[in-house]
């Protein structure tokens, strides 16, 4: 039996809102593109020579009903003004024979670029600490990385925020959709 090992990675997010949370949650996947697929949540690793493509590029490649594994987070609120975020963050060694690092975070407060830093930098210190070494950052005010004894990284992530609506739920997601 071969394994199943993703080649390819796209980044995806979405907002929604309604009065019932599973609604918003499905508007956040039909936004996102990723609504018609079975999602199978999976752990964090990109698999080494796994390439990122854009996301129209990435859906051209499924099918309806087509099982997708997915590193996924999400967020819902039903507070009124209260400010959510969701995002995926990657770290990837410039060396694509190395395997990176996905990382998902939910927050409140942050705007799109903060969740989207903090989560590069939860992908690449999870990296480092992964294969037993530690981070060192580059230069101040930029999201690059070094592991100590390691590879260099590059990072990248996509964030989605909104703020809560009076009598509704509101849902936003980023989701990293591994493909076969």
């Amino acid at each position: 039996m071969n394994p199943i090992v993703p080649s390819r990675v796209f980044l995806t997010r979405g907002a929604g809102l309604h009065r019932e949370k599973l609604v918003s949650f499905e508007q956040a996947l039909r936004r996102a593109g990723i609504a018609p697929y079975n999602l199978v949540r999976v752990s964090s690793i990109l698999p080494p020579h796994c390439r990122i493509v854009p996301r129209a590029e990435g859906l051209k490649l499924l099918k309806p009903g087509q099982i997708l594994f997915v590193v996924l987070s999400e967020n819902a609120t039903d507070e009124s003004g209260r400010r959510i975020s969701a995002s995926i963050g990657l770290a990837v060694p410039k060396d694509p024979s190395r395997f990176g690092y996905l990382a998902e975070h939910e927050g409140y407060g942050l705007s799109e670029k903060e969740a989207g830093l903090h989560t590069e930098a939860l992908a690449a210190e999870m990296l480092a600490t992964k294969l037993g070494e530690s981070l060192k950052n580059g230069r101040k005010g930029r999201t690059s990385f070094r592991i100590t004894n390691g590879p260099d990284l590059e990072t990248r992530s996509i964030s989605q925020t909104a703020s809560g609506s009076t009598g509704l739920w509101t849902t936003v997601l980023a989701a990293a959709v591994l493909v076969t």
